[in-house]
């Protein structure tokens, strides 16, 4: 397989989990997104020189340096045809701490599998960007304690809407959760009607009025974060 990078070095990480430390930047050539405020725009360009590496070739070239860390960046790295290929293949190295920075549009999903995957710096683009509708938001339910959310701050506006998308709870979390309080209720509120069917109880009140939290919870799920 051959990849288009668009430039390959060595600097300091700004970002993301081992920020501040040494790490080997591979760019990629391309992005399907087009943010207003792009600091790499040339590597979006269809007229911007390559180098054309295999997979192998990428790998030498990241042992050549000796650093452990890799950041795979862009442009956009996750839209690359067989990039899973290269990702399988920095995987079998675990001498090398492999991130994706990734714009957040793309679906991490077939990644997350890879035995010692990538950590991912995923991007929530804002109202700033230009992008926001094209987020993927069930992205940010499959992260875990190794990868990072980063939002890029235009104004007053992205700031305040940065801060409402924080939850202290993942999504998930709290959809179990009400699933869990629902059926609890709803069984407690079954047996009482059978032990009194005379009578409404609390119970079954409190379980009719936890469904439609339920079903909140059940959006919230599908928008794949709190907002």
């Amino acid at each position: 397989m051959k990849y288009n990078i668009a430039e390959k070095f060595v600097s300091i990480n700004g970002e993301g989990m081992f920020a501040g430390q040494l790490a080997v930047f591979i760019r990629f050539c391309g992005c399907n997104l087009d943010c207003e405020y792009c600091d790499t725009r040339w590597a979006n360009d269809m007229k911007v020189t390559f180098e054309l590496l295999s997979e192998d070739e990428i790998y030498e070239y990241i042992k050549s340096t000796g650093v452990i860390n890799v950041t795979l960046t862009g442009g956009e790295p996750l839209i690359q045809k067989n990039i899973y290929v290269l990702l399988e293949k920095l995987a079998n190295d675990k001498s090398i701490r492999v991130e994706i920075e990734t714009n957040g549009s793309i679906d991490i999903l077939e990644f997350i599998d890879i035995e010692n995957r990538p950590s991912f710096t995923v991007d929530y683009k804002l109202q700033g960007s230009g992008m926001e509708s094209r987020m993927f938001l069930l992205n940010f339910n499959r992260l875990s304690s190794k990868d990072t959310v980063k939002f890029v701050v235009s104004d007053l506006q992205d700031l305040k809407k940065a801060k409402r998308s924080r939850s202290p709870w993942p999504v998930a979390l709290l959809f179990r959760l009400a699933l869990v309080v629902s059926a609890l209720t709803l069984i407690i509120s079954y047996f009482s009607v059978l032990i009194n069917p005379s009578i409404i109880t609390f119970p079954l009140f409190f379980g009719l009025y936890f469904i439609p939290i339920l079903f909140v919870n059940i959006a919230l799920l599908i928008l794949g974060m709190i907002r």
